[in-house]
């Protein structure tokens, strides 16, 4: 008798310390989420909100949301407030089911990772107006080259050496020869004229 009851105040002793240290070993567990897990909301939020059982830490890419063909939204780096992180979001694409991702850390080191599923009822359209923009300053760009006519110019001068070349070549004779012939004739007529007068010199006496 005596062992047995010994068995059993051992078990229970035990059964009370193990109860206690559960809590002591549990991980850290979302509580709450906005969009809900497992709602179906018609516009998407501008952020994303998840709220842990103990405060936590987030690293770049904490969060993201797929949807519908693999599309994703925009999700903007997390900030943390003790147990709640926030993350803003550019939510885009059809209507149906998304998911969020999380991956956070807990206070004792351990990443913490899960999924939020929820349903969108209306499609977010992309938003396209920012696209036009850049499109048309480009169209600026293109008058400068227009200014490259001005190179005939040059060619003007070099045309017009030739000519006074050819007006000065084109006497045909040489001066030279001009000079000689002048010589010539006055010599044939200083002979001439000395002939003629050896001529006439003895009559005249």
């Amino acid at each position: 008798m005596f062992v047995r009851r010994m068995s059993a105040a051992l078990l229970i002793a035990g059964t009370v310390l193990l109860a206690g240290g559960v809590p002591a070993l549990a991980h850290t567990a979302l509580k709450s989420s906005t969009p809900a897990k497992g709602s179906s909301i018609a516009s998407a939020p501008p952020e994303i909100v998840l709220t842990f059982s103990e405060p936590v830490q987030v690293e770049a890419g904490a969060i993201t949301v797929t949807g519908p063909g693999g599309v994703q939204w925009t999700v903007g780096p997390a900030s943390v407030a003790g147990a709640v992180v926030t993350a803003p979001a550019t939510p885009a694409g059809p209507a149906g089911q998304y998911t969020i991702n999380y991956r956070v850390i807990s206070e004792d080191g351990d990443p913490v990772r899960g999924t939020v599923p929820f349903a969108l009822t209306a499609a977010v359209p992309v938003a396209t107006s920012t696209t036009s923009s850049p499109t048309a300053v480009t169209t600026t760009t293109t008058t400068p080259p227009t200014t490259t006519v001005t190179a005939p110019p040059p060619a003007t001068t070099q045309q017009t050496t030739p000519t006074a070349q050819q007006t000065g070549d084109s006497g045909g004779i040489p001066a030279w020869v001009w000079i000689v012939g002048a010589i010539i004739v006055v010599g044939a007529g200083v002979f001439a004229g000395m002939r003629m007068s050896k001529g006439k010199s003895p009559q005249d006496s």
